[in-house]
C-alpha cells in the first residue's frame, strides 16, 4: 500500500483501518482510489486527487456539492430516484485536505452495487439514461445557478475553444501534414461558422442559464450491479451555471457513439430522448426544442476541437496513452458529427414527435 496515500486517507476516517486502497475508474482528469477499510459504518469510500490545472479554485467545487446537496435535501426529499455522491469530511471537518505537495484530496460516500457501461447493451438501458438525466436536470430546476461558483470558466463555450485553437495552430511544432491532421483541419474550418449557435443564442434571450452536470458522458451514469436501471449519476465537479443543451447533446454524443468509422446510432437516440424530455417538460421552453438539435452538431464539434488542440499542444488536458491518442479522438468526434449531418433528416423526425404542439 502506498504510504502517502494511506496517510490521506487516513484523514477522512472517523474510525477502523485501512485495508487496501486501488484505483478507480477511468477518468481522464483526477486520480480516483478505492479505500477499503475494516469500519462497519463506511467500509469503502472514494478518494479523489483534485486536478488543480483543470480545477483552479477546489474548494468552490466543494462548496457547489454542498450547495445541491443541501437543495435537493430541502426541495425533494423522499422523491430522489438517484444516489447523488455525498462528501466524506476530513477530520477537521473541511471538506477537502490539502497535502504538503499542495494538492488538494477529498472523499465521497461510494455507491455499491453498481456498474459503469463503456456501451450501451440495449435500448432499454438508453431509456433508462435518458431518464435518469432528465430526472437530474428536474431535480436542480429550482436552484439558481447563481448560487453556484463558475469553478471552470469558458467550459463548453466553443468560441473560446475555436480561439484557442487558432492561437495553438499558429505556433505548434506538430506533424500537419499527415492525413489524419488534414482531416481535423478540414472539419473545423467547415463547422467554425457555427461555433457560436448556443452562446449567441443565450446572449439574445433565446435559452436561459440553469444549473448543469457539465461532463455527463456514459461513464459517469453508474446502472445498478444486476439490472440495467441507472441509480447515480457521478463526476459533479463540473456542474455549475450553463445551458442544458450542453448536458443532454453531450450525453447523446457519447452514448450514440458507434463503429469505426465512428457513427451516430438513431435507435440509442430514439430511446434517450422520451425519457430525458418527460423529466423536463416542465420547464423546457419552444426555444429548448429548437436548440436541441443545433447542440447535438456541436458537441461532439467542441470535443474534437479540445481533443485536436490537445494534441497540438503536446497533451496537455487530457491524459494520454500515446503521443497521437488525442489526434484519434478528435478524428472520431469529428466522424461522429458528419454522422449527425447525414441524418439530419431522421434525428429532426425524432426530435419533431417530442415537441409539444
Amino acid at each position: 500500500m502506498n504510504p502517502h496515500l494511506a496517510a490521506i486517507a487516513k484523514q477522512f476516517l472517523a474510525r477502523g483501518r485501512i485495508v487496501a486502497i486501488d484505483n478507480y475508474g477511468g477518468g481522464l482528469i483526477n486520480d480516483t482510489f478505492l479505500v477499503e477499510t475494516d469500519a462497519c459504518t463506511r467500509p469503502r469510500f472514494i478518494l479523489q486527487r483534485l486536478n488543480a490545472e483543470v480545477f483552479a479554485r477546489p474548494r468552490q467545487i466543494m462548496t457547489n456539492l454542498t450547495t445541491i446537496h443541501n437543495h435537493i435535501r430541502t426541495e425533494h426529499a423522499g422523491k430522489v430516484r438517484l444516489q447523488i455522491p455525498e462528501i466524506i469530511p476530513a477530520s477537521d471537518n473541511a471538506l477537502c485536505f490539502q497535502d504538503d505537495k499542495g494538492d488538494f484530496w477529498r472523499a465521497l460516500t461510494f455507491i455499491g452495487n453498481s456498474r459503469t457501461l463503456q456501451k450501451l447493451p440495449d435500448v432499454h438501458a438508453a431509456e433508462q439514461v435518458g431518464l435518469a438525466l432528465g430526472h437530474f436536470h428536474h431535480l436542480l430546476s429550482g436552484l439558481d445557478p447563481v448560487l453556484l461558483h463558475d469553478t471552470l470558466p469558458g467550459f463548453h463555450c466553443t468560441p473560446e475553444y475555436l480561439r484557442l485553437y487558432q492561437e495553438v495552430l499558429e505556433q505548434t511544432e506538430a506533424d500537419l501534414q499527415s492525413d489524419a491532421a488534414a482531416f481535423c483541419l478540414a472539419v473545423i474550418a467547415d463547422y467554425r461558422q457555427e461555433a457560436a449557435v448556443l452562446e449567441n443564442a443565450k446572449e439574445q434571450g433565446l435559452l436561459q442559464l440553469r444549473v448543469i452536470h457539465g461532463d455527463p458522458k456514459l461513464d459517469n451514469f453508474l446502472f445498478a450491479g444486476d439490472s440495467d436501471s441507472v441509480i447515480s449519476i457521478i463526476d459533479l465537479d463540473t456542474i455549475k451555471p450553463g445551458l442544458i443543451h450542453y448536458d443532454i447533446a453531450d450525453c447523446l454524443r457519447s452514448c450514440c457513439q458507434r463503429g469505426q468509422p465512428v457513427i451516430f446510432d438513431l435507435a440509442i437516440c430514439r430511446a434517450i430522448m422520451p425519457g430525458y424530455l418527460s423529466q423536463v417538460s416542465s420547464f423546457f421552453t419552444r426555444q429548448d426544442y429548437r436548440y436541441l438539435y443545433p447542440a447535438m452538431r456541436l458537441l461532439p464539434f467542441e470535443l474534437g476541437l479540445r481533443f485536436f488542440t490537445d494534441y497540438l499542444q503536446g497533451n496537455r488536458y487530457f491524459k494520454v496513452t500515446a503521443p497521437q491518442q488525442n489526434l484519434h479522438r478528435a478524428i472520431a468526434q469529428f466522424q461522429l458529427l458528419q454522422s449527425i449531418d447525414d441524418q439530419e433528416r431522421a434525428i429532426g423526425e425524432i426530435l419533431e414527435d417530442l415537441c409539444p404542439r
